[in-house]
């Protein structure tokens, strides 16, 4: 017997048990009733062993790999990081080994497959009125704690700020701070410009009025002395002096 054959019968070495089962040697793959040797990682089967002739091995073409001693008609297909799934290539596949997946910026994995991830989610946001305790990582979710009276966060804040004290800033409030937004403050009104607006238009009306009334009585033909319309004329003056005072005292008082 030739040294080929020695060599294809004893690489078969096999069991038979109750004259039907087959046990092969680890190294060795069952095709039929025979134990073939396994091709290497990297490569596939391209033709089994038979009674007298040994099997023959084909490397895994682009995209296909086995990452251990097979029997396999075919390699196994890479796997795709799907960045629909959050995921994203780590490490390339080649022909003895697959895809290593990791998770995107802002997502962390949910799902692994030895080492490589399979599925991610993205973080969680935290709401406006909480703030991040602890950011999320590869591997772990984002952690939102709630502000608390008094202070605010819009959500992306690691920490929650005091609201703003208007007082402090010589400011007045204008919209009072919650847990998700600040204070707004203002400057501080003005009031001399509101009260200088109302004594212009009592003045101006006092002085249409006098007029009005000085033209009306003209046309009725109505007459009067002299010194009447003299002194008639003369309280409106004054009226319109004292009205005049009585501004420019509060004025200066606001002003103090």
């Amino acid at each position: 017997m030739s040294k080929v054959l020695q060599n294809v019968f004893k690489q078969r070495a096999k069991t038979v048990i109750n004259g039907l089962s087959l046990t092969c040697h680890p190294g060795e793959y069952q095709i039929g009733n025979e134990c073939c040797p396994k091709c290497p990682p990297g490569s596939q089967v391209k033709t089994h062993c038979k009674e007298y002739s040994s099997r023959s091995c084909a490397p895994c073409m682009g995209g296909t790999y086995t990452d251990q001693q097979n029997g396999l008609e075919r390699c196994l297909s890479c796997t795709n990081c799907d960045s629909g799934s959050g995921l994203r290539v780590k490490t390339p596949c080649t022909s003895t080994s697959d895809t290593v997946c990791e998770p995107l910026e802002r997502f962390y994995c949910v799902s692994y497959e030895k080492d490589s991830c399979r599925r991610a989610q993205e973080h969680r946001h935290c709401k406006p009125g909480q703030y991040i305790r602890q950011n999320g990582t590869a591997s772990t979710d984002t952690e939102c704690s709630d502000c608390s009276s008094g202070t605010f966060s819009n959500g992306t804040f690691h920490s929650c700020q005091p609201h703003t004290q208007c007082h402090s800033l010589n400011l007045q409030l204008i919209t009072e701070g919650t847990l998700a937004a600040d204070n707004q403050c203002g400057e501080k009104s003005n009031h001399v410009t509101p009260t200088i607006t109302v004594i212009v238009l009592i003045i101006v009306g006092l002085v249409i009025s006098v007029i009005s009334i000085i033209m009306l009585k003209k046309k009725k033909g109505i007459v009067f002395k002299s010194r009447n319309r003299k002194n008639s004329t003369l309280r409106y003056v004054c009226l319109c002096f004292s009205v005049f005072t009585f501004y420019d005292d509060n004025t200066d008082l606001s002003k103090n």
